[in-house]
This record gives C-alpha cells, sequence and structure tokens, in this order.
C-alpha cells in the first residue's frame, strides 16, 4: 500500500469516525485515526485494519483545542504515510450548555473540537494537501439550521464549521475541494434515552427511522469522488431538517 493515498480522520476511534476510517480503509487509503482520550479504542481500530492489510493505520492523540496538539498531530501525519490526500475533520464535542452555565473552558472545548482545531489543521496541511489536489470534509450538524434548544455554544461551532466550509473552499480552489457533510439522527446519544424519548425523535425524523454511521459514510465516499463538487453541504438527517413543526 506504499502508493495508495492517505486520509486523516479525527475523533476516530469511536462511532461515526470509527465508521468513516473503516469506509475508507475499505476503499484502499491508508487511514490516520486521531483520537483525544480514546486510546484504548483507537488502539483496537488500529490492529482491526493493520491486521487486514500490514502498515495501513495510523494512530495520533491531540487535543484539537491545543494549537501546540494540532501543529504536532499535522507534523506527525505527515511524517506517518509522507502526505495526505483527504481530511475528515470529525471530531466533535457534544453537551448541553444552558445560558447562565456557560464557562469559558467549556466554550474552549466546544469551539475547540468543533470549528478551531478544524481551522489550524487545515492551515497546517494546506501545502501537503495543495501538492496531493486534496480534499476536505467537514461534519457539521442539521441543527445549524434548527437551533437545539440548550445547545447554544455546539450549535454556534458547527455554524461557524460550516461558515468555514464555503470560505475555504473558495480561498483553496482549485487544488483543495472542501465540503460538508450535516448529519441528523444517526446514532443514539451517549447518554441514556427512554423508549418514549427515542419514539419523540423519531417522530420528527420524515422516513421515520434513525440513520446509520455508513449513510455518513457513503456520502463521504461520494464527495470524496464528486470532482466537481466543492463549498457545498449534504444534509444526511432523514429529512429532518425540512420538517416543519407546523398543524394544519
Amino acid at each position: 500500500m506504499t502508493d495508495s493515498p492517505v486520509a486523516l480522520i479525527t475523533g476516530a476511534a469511536k462511532r461515526i469516525g470509527k465508521t468513516l476510517a473503516i469506509s475508507l480503509h475499505d476503499a484502499g487509503y491508508r487511514v490516520i485515526i486521531h483520537y483525544h482520550n480514546s486510546k484504548e479504542a483507537a488502539k483496537a481500530l488500529q490492529g482491526q485494519l493493520n491486521t487486514s492489510k500490514m502498515n495501513s493505520a495510523e494512530i495520533i492523540q491531540a487535543n484539537l483545542s491545543d494549537m501546540e496538539d494540532v501543529a504536532l498531530l499535522a507534523k506527525k501525519a505527515l511524517k506517518a504515510f509522507g502526505r495526505i490526500d483527504v481530511l475528515v475533520n470529525n471530531a466533535s464535542a457534544f453537551y448541553p450548555t444552558p445560558l447562565g452555565k456557560i464557562t469559558l473552558p467549556v466554550w474552549d472545548e466546544l469551539i475547540g473540537s468543533n470549528v478551531k482545531g478544524a481551522l489550524f489543521l487545515v492551515q497546517a496541511l494546506q501545502k501537503n494537501l495543495q501538492q496531493q489536489n486534496g480534499c476536505i470534509i467537514n461534519l457539521t450538524d442539521m441543527h445549524i439550521d434548527r437551533p437545539l434548544p440548550e445547545h447554544s455554544v455546539y450549535c454556534l461551532a458547527k455554524s461557524a464549521l460550516g461558515s468555514l466550509t464555503r470560505s475555504l473552499a473558495t480561498e483553496l480552489a482549485p487544488t483543495i475541494r472542501v465540503n460538508a457533510i450535516a448529519p441528523g439522527p444517526i446514532l443514539w446519544p451517549e447518554r441514556k434515552m427512554s423508549k418514549e424519548e427515542k419514539e419523540q425523535l423519531i417522530n420528527t425524523v420524515p422516513l421515520k427511522k434513525l440513520g446509520s454511521p455508513e449513510a455518513i459514510a457513503h456520502t463521504m465516499l461520494f464527495l470524496i469522488n464528486a470532482d466537481y463538487i466543492t463549498g457545498q453541504t449534504i444534509y444526511v438527517d432523514g429529512g429532518r431538517s425540512i420538517q416543519s413543526n407546523a398543524t394544519a
């Protein structure tokens, strides 16, 4: 696999990020699995992928809110396989921030993991991505258009990432394409939900079902191969973003 393309996926140890890494690996990419705190999960995924294809996966730890960590992540990523063809900014902290309880550490974590780290990682990898005619995929959220109550900082961060997608698509063209995916309900939150809460959520989705990480991965692979698309956001949300709460 010494000549195969390389993808760096942030937040790739678990959940959607893990599926994105596996899908890229299955598509012939060598993958760099970034993680923050999920070391054991990252090591397990690396072992799984390297068992399938020897020396095809690396793991790198970094706190995306720490600019020294971000710079080191970029440096280590380039050293791992000598190139980056695809950058997937998937990492994301997600939790409620009711007004009156927002603190600077909370702000730093949500902004850092969702948009600040992504911006500075792109900046650090820009030259190499240009050499490879690379591609950037940002994971935003359908809630950038339909704000989630008590999640103002998270929604602000994801909205900024959506704006950044369009700005970078303009600035980095024609050598680098930049697009975004806005997931809807894909996996149940890690917090415990009651049956009633789950039913209430599903009822807000026109397709009446939870999505799958594979749906996000299929969209990612489409955007990577769609060489005349840049600056766009594709909503993968079962139609939830167009659902009206109005009653007749």
